[in-house]
């Protein structure tokens, strides 16, 4: 099975950049099983065409703007992640769907997506996140390794979430 985590969002600007650091705390908290990649997408574009082509699963971590509450966990699977990519939360957003359209135009698409998020508070210039969605950093970790294990995918806690 060939699965990739991918966190993205833009680091500079506050709460968008939550999706790349919730990878990370994932990354540092798991050992991961041969297949399974965690992958900083940050604000990439088409490079991410290789490395997600022919997946068995994609887990997409990231900021979602949904007007809810700031903090407010979102969960989107299957088809309804590249319809959730249409509409422009920032401008790293318009990438991943090229990405996905053309992974589908080529036949290459993930077989199974999942997208996890979290409502911003904030996305002004800035490295810091808003306490807000900080604090569901370890909530997305969590949803992330209960979808892999739904999947058949059981990562190695090796150190707390922080």
């Amino acid at each position: 099975m060939r699965v990739v985590i991918l966190g993205i969002g833009n680091t500079i600007l506050s709460d968008e950049g939550v999706g790349v650091h919730a990878a990370e705390a994932l990354r540092a908290a798991y050992d991961l099983p041969d297949g399974v990649e965690v992958i900083d997408g940050g604000t990439a574009g088409m490079e991410l065409l290789e490395p997600l082509s022919n997946l068995d699963l994609l887990v997409v971590l990231d900021a979602v703007k949904r007007g809810q509450p700031a903090g407010s966990i979102v969960r989107l699977t299957g088809p309804e992640v590249p319809v959730f990519f249409r509409s422009k939360l920032s401008p790293h957003q318009i990438s991943i769907c090229d990405v996905l359209a053309s992974l589908e135009f080529i036949g290459d698409k993930p077989k199974d997506m999942v997208l996890i998020g979290v409502e911003p508070e904030s996305l002004e210039l800035g490295l810091e996140m808003t306490p807000t969605v900080a604090a569901r950093i370890p909530e997305l970790v969590e949803l992330a390794v209960a979808a892999l294990a739904a999947r058949g995918v059981h990562l190695r806690e090796t150190a707390p979430c922080a």
